[in-house]
């Protein structure tokens, strides 16, 4: 099985050209906006920091592995938000981390509403290993690894919300960046990936809320990504829910508010695909923990999950 995944892996390095989404894919979207929306930068009013750990397809070699860590605030008193981020994504011998800063500027359009604009500046690191794949089958053209190679890009977006609902739109990076152009192996282009988020929080009892939520992505040469989730939460402390992301797998969510600052999260996602029905795919883990850095006791009013 090992071998049969990392020739799945070289042949992909034998394509022509390779058009895919490359960002990373996320369970518990709600509560990592800013990785995908610079405009979400310094909406939670207070500094905030999430880091977030997911390992897909489980027991499958070389399957995807993601760590991100974020800290965003609002400055000053003008609208202004600043963050910064860092992405680690491994998939099989490919290594990439983002570094990105992200700006935004917010105004407020009705006593509850607020729009936000924001900018990323992005710099990406390329690592890949063609050592790892010449043990399972030889090349002489696999000789010579990819260490570090850099690619600045730079995104935008938009974001509104209130206390009960947001929606943002956002193209986290505009820049089509080429690898591998002056190699005979293969070409891989990074396309520009799409994000739609929106998501309400109902009261349905003095204890109980519900928020349904939408993630769409869109990225040209791949099929159109949605996941639909919808979360309960009891007595602003336990947070239990389910998700199905389109044509490709259900997942469960767990949360916990700690405290009024510290948030817990968990999920496990499962394949609807023949993958999913795999013996050694043991299903998706992903959890993040949130911190915000909160001054005055009871200055969240309301929790938005967002």
């Amino acid at each position: 099985m090992r071998i049969l995944t990392f020739i799945g892996v070289a042949v992909l390095f034998f394509l022509n050209e390779v058009q895919a989404q490359q960002d990373a894919q996320y369970t518990q979207y709600m509560y990592n906006t800013v990785s995908v929306n610079p405009a979400y930068s310094g909406s939670r009013g207070h500094v905030s920091i999430a880091a977030l750990h997911r390992s897909q397809w489980v027991g499958l070699d070389g399957a995807p592995k993601t760590q991100t860590l974020n800290i965003h605030s609002p400055v000053g008193y003008k609208g202004l938000g600043l963050g910064l981020s860092i992405v680690n994504d491994e998939i099989g011998p490919t290594s990439e981390t983002y570094l990105d800063v992200d700006f935004s500027y917010t105004l407020k359009t009705s006593e509850e509403g607020k729009l936000s604009f924001g900018l990323k500046a992005s710099g990406h690191l390329l690592d890949i290993r063609y050592s790892e794949l010449n043990q399972y089958a030889p090349d002489q053209t696999l000789q010579q690894d990819i260490d570090n190679k850099f690619s600045p890009n730079f995104g935008a977006g938009v974001y509104y919300h209130t206390d009960r609902f947001y929606a943002g739109l956002s193209v986290p990076r505009f820049l089509q960046t080429t690898h591998f152009e002056e190699s005979s192996l293969s070409t891989a282009k990074e396309q520009m990936n799409y994000y739609l988020i929106t998501g309400y929080v109902f009261d349905l009892n003095p204890n109980l809320k519900f928020k349904p939520t939408i993630l769409s992505k869109l990225v040209q040469g791949a099929p159109l990504q949605v996941d639909l989730s919808a979360n309960f939460m009891l007595n602003d402390k336990f947070i239990l829910g389910g998700a199905y992301r389109w044509d490709a797998a259900f997942s469960g969510m767990f949360g916990f508010n700690v405290s009024e600052s510290l948030l817990i999260g968990l999920a496990y996602d499962r394949e609807t695909t023949e993958l999913g029905n795999a013996a050694f795919n043991d299903g998706s883990f992903e959890i993040i923990f949130r911190y915000d850095f909160i001054s005055t006791k009871g200055f969240v009013k309301s929790p938005r999950f967002f």
